[in-house]
């Protein structure tokens, strides 16, 4: 037990930046760009970056998993248009699947 609260001690913090529509680490070079659709009722999940030099700590999965949180408790239907929350982190992760908005197709990026 130990060795979770280690682990999540030394989870990196993300912060949400409702200005720029991004979910991002606290020194701002990791993060997931999201748009807001249908009256703000669905987000639209575009892009997720990690820099080379953070790549292999999961936070490409934590940042996932903090804007589906917000999704989820704020009543949001996701659209995964980025290619690692579709291909990857939805497939590694079904029950976020649940979150996924099917009244519409992907966006256009």
């Amino acid at each position: 037990m130990s060795r979770e609260v280690a682990a999540a001690s030394e989870a990196p913090k993300i912060v949400l930046n409702e200005k720029e529509q991004k979910f991002e680490t606290e020194d701002k070079k990791a993060y997931l760009e999201y748009e807001l659709r249908n009256g703000g009722k669905v987000m639209d999940i575009v892009h997720t970056f990690v820099p080379s030099s953070k790549r292999g700590q999961g936070l490409a999965s934590i940042l996932c998993v903090s804007a589906l949180n917000h999704a989820q408790n704020h009543s949001l239907s996701v659209i995964p248009t980025c290619s690692y929350v579709s291909d990857t982190f939805l497939r590694r992760n079904p029950q976020w699947s649940s979150l996924v908005y099917t009244g519409e197709p992907k966006s256009h990026m």
